[in-house]
């Protein structure tokens, strides 16, 4: 009776041990980082000083100073474009997208991480969030302060970016951009101070959640479509149509509007006034624009939060604009842009800016 009592305590402690080492033996996951420059890759003249050049330093270098993300997962780079995000571009933005989706489609690839520079990351975030085909992880990660300043930011948001980037739990989220240790979703992103460290919010969402002592952990997910359930396809694309932003202000004209037709745009999102509202000048000239030119207008807001409503004081359907609703003008470029790669019908357009 001992005998066979003992030997099952054996055995219980053999499967358990067996499992522990499967567990423990685990294969590390691979995943690429894809860098585009900024100031996470930006270096100064000391470690104190305000100024400094962006995308001066490549990835491998920007790397060393985190050794620990080699103990997570297995890392591979690539040097995809090294500028400030002030000048990033149409181009880079399809090459990108094409990439990860290229890598995302590879079975042994469980994510990719992109550092970007700060100024236009939510508009980058966003494009990808619109074009990106796959449920893996994609995060965009970046820094406030250059590689060779004191109180970095960059390798502690490298670091979360790709602990966030091998969780089972990021899988199905859309593109997101890890930050001051926030996971926030490009749905909803917004840069909203010049020079904090904590800059990025979800304004009007709030974060996904926070990555915390090594792991992320989420609070929401976002309802909007997005990635693999997106409707934009730019694998065959080379050029995006082009879409300009008019802002309008007190004593604003059709100046802008006037410009834009010249130079054959094909789309305009105005930053208006409160709820998006436009003076009566402005409004005229993008009605004109859209009757004579077939020019897609859609309505957004100078405010960074709430929505820009339809059924307000414009009426959009009497004059064909559509509504962004709760994306900013920036992002709601990207969208326009996209959208004109399927249609030019305003109602289809506002179907889109509703869903996104």
């Amino acid at each position: 009776m001992k005998s066979n009592v003992l030997k099952s305590v054996v055995l219980g402690l053999i499967c358990i041990l067996s499992l522990s080492l499967s567990t423990y033996a685990q294969p590390k996951k691979t995943i690429y980082i894809l860098a585009t420059g900024g100031t996470i890759a930006g270096q100064g003249d000391t470690e104190v000083t305000a100024g400094y050049k962006s995308g001066a330093i490549t990835v491998d270098e920007l790397l060393k100073a985190v050794p620990e993300i080699k103990d997570i997962a297995y890392i591979k780079a690539e040097q995809v474009a090294n500028i400030g995000s002030q000048d990033m571009n149409d181009e880079v933005w399809l090459k990108l997208s094409k990439r990860v989706n290229e890598l995302l489609s590879q079975g042994d690839v469980a994510g990719v991480v992109i550092t970007h520079g700060t100024d236009t990351q939510e508009e980058t975030a966003y494009f990808l969030n619109l074009t990106v085909k796959s449920e893996k992880p994609t995060i965009l990660v970046g820094a406030m302060r250059p590689s060779t300043a004191i109180g970095a930011d960059g390798p502690r948001n490298i670091y979360n970016a790709v602990v966030t980037a091998v969780a089972p739990e990021s899988i199905g989220r859309g593109v997101m951009v890890v930050m001051d240790d926030k996971i926030l979703s490009a749905d909803d992103l917004a840069k909203t101070n010049t020079l904090s460290v904590g800059t990025f919010q979800n304004p009007n969402y709030g974060p996904l959640g926070i990555v915390y002592n090594g792991k992320p952990i989420y609070t929401r997910q976002s309802l909007k479509r997005h990635t693999a359930n997106s409707e934009f396809d730019v694998s065959y694309i080379k050029e995006l149509p082009r879409v300009e932003i008019i802002l309008s202000h007190s004593n604003a004209t059709g100046l802008f509007v006037e410009a834009a037709v010249k130079a054959h745009v094909k789309g305009i999102v105005t930053a208006g006034v409160g709820n998006g509202n436009l003076t009566t000048a402005l409004q005229d000239a993008l009605e004109k624009a859209v009757k004579n030119h077939g020019i897609a207008v859609v309505r957004s807001s100078r405010i960074m939060t709430g929505p820009t409503a339809q059924w307000d004081e414009v009426d959009d359907d009497k004059l064909n604009f559509s509504a962004s609703w709760f994306i900013n003008p920036y992002r709601a470029r990207v969208l326009l842009m996209l959208a004109l790669t399927k249609t030019k019908d305003y109602k289809e357009i506002q179907r889109m800016f509703s869903e996104y």
